[in-house]
């Protein structure tokens, strides 16, 4: 019976579909398929219910790589999941990309208007937030979940003290778009394969959408509920968070 040896967890709309292809160049990793949709074993009652030898011959066994693994982006945001992972997977490598939550708020609410969800304007949407009812059939989706997603201190806690800090790796959204061939070898180095930093050559962003400006109030407003989140984020683990706030000053 073959489970993964990492599994990137999120954030939602951070790039974490481009490191799955990034990942898919190694040719010692291999990775569960299709990329989507999502395995989502520890999120989903009825597949957790199955077990772990569902799980197993399910995404890993017939993959031949010296490393494995799978993507589900929504497990970041389940405490119930880290639970079910540090139980099930004691030595598993946890993965997550995460983006300035201001940007990563306003990417989530386009995504939102472009597949019809939402039809508030940002500003109004942002404080709509807390008391909207996520719609039937995407509980996992959770279209309107623009700032929730992005407190992700208090979302990393729960894997922090079940599976530990050295086992879990940060990347930030900002490399992948500035300096990718370091998130190549710092991803390569934490799972233990060859690093091939020329991976991330010529890799496109994946999903992405056509620019936007974010409207000022919208992005001030976030920016004020974001900063004691990010403050505590940094301390939590140590993750460079300044390029974040010093880009929502110079803005």
């Amino acid at each position: 019976m073959r489970t993964p040896d990492f599994i990137i967890g999120g954030a939602p709309r951070s790039g974490t579909t481009w490191l799955c292809h990034l990942l898919a160049r190694h040719p010692e990793i291999g990775l569960a398929r299709p990329i989507a949709p999502e395995p989502k074993f520890f999120i989903v009652d009825d597949l957790y219910r199955r077990g772990v030898a569902h799980y197993a011959e399910r995404w890993f066994d017939r993959l031949t790589a010296r490393v494995v693994g799978e993507k589900s982006t929504n497990y970041l945001e389940s405490a119930e999941a880290a639970g079910r992972i540090a139980q099930t997977l004691p030595r598993v490598r946890l993965i997550f990309v995460l983006r300035d939550p201001v940007e990563r708020a306003f990417s989530n609410y386009r995504w939102s208007r472009a597949h019809g969800h939402e039809r508030l304007d940002f500003i109004d949407a942002i404080a709509a937030e807390p008391g909207r009812a996520t719609p039937d059939g995407m509980r996992y989706a959770r279209p309107f979940a623009y700032a929730a997603r992005g407190m992700y201190a208090a979302l990393l806690r729960p894997y922090l003290a079940g599976i530990g800090r050295d086992r879990i790796l940060l990347i930030r959204f900002d490399d992948i778009a500035g300096a990718a061939n370091n998130v190549a070898s710092a991803v390569h180095g934490f799972l233990g394969v060859a690093a091939r930093p020329g991976d991330a050559d010529g890799l496109a962003p994946v999903n992405g959408a056509a620019s936007a400006a974010m409207p000022a109030q919208a992005s001030a407003r976030l920016a004020a509920m974001f900063a004691v989140p990010d403050r505590a984020l940094a301390a939590l683990t140590g993750l460079d968070v300044s390029g974040w706030t010093s880009q929502r000053h110079a803005t």
